[in-house]
């Protein structure tokens, strides 16, 4: 009688044969919330002028350039901007940018008078010329 017990309880203790589990659904994310409309910003006045814009007047002055200046722009009064052009048309002409570090002018003996440096980055170059000019 015991082994039949024993027999009973190990048959007790015995998983059943598994069966196949059955797969779950994935979990549904749920909706992201909506950020709240915001209103669109109001719209400014249109301009009255439709044309092209004006340059700014301090630019357009014309200012003589100094002596050492006006060796590579000419000796007439120009506006800032058109002393620039004119400075670039030279270090063109000669070949004053380098060719390595193309933001670098290489000054030869006419700038080096208005630098004050054998090198000049192009954005200092417009502080450098500003001196020169009254």
């Amino acid at each position: 009688m015991a082994t039949a017990k024993k027999a009973a309880k190990k048959a007790a203790k015995k998983p059943a044969a598994k069966k196949p589990a059955a797969r779950k659904a994935p979990a549904k994310k749920a909706p992201a919330k909506k950020a709240p409309a915001r209103k669109a910003p109001a719209k400014k006045a249109a301009k009255k002028s439709g044309g092209k814009r004006k340059p700014n007047a301090a630019f357009m002055k014309a200012l003589t350039p100094s002596a050492a200046l006006a060796a590579i722009v000419g000796a007439s009064p120009l506006p800032r901007t058109e002393v620039t052009k004119k400075i670039w048309e030279y270090i063109k002409k000669n070949k004053l940018q380098d060719a390595v570090n193309r933001r670098m002018i290489n000054a030869d003996a006419k700038l080096r008078e208005i630098f004050k440096k054998a090198q000049v980055s192009m954005f200092e170059m417009t502080k450098l010329i500003s001196n020169h000019l009254k």
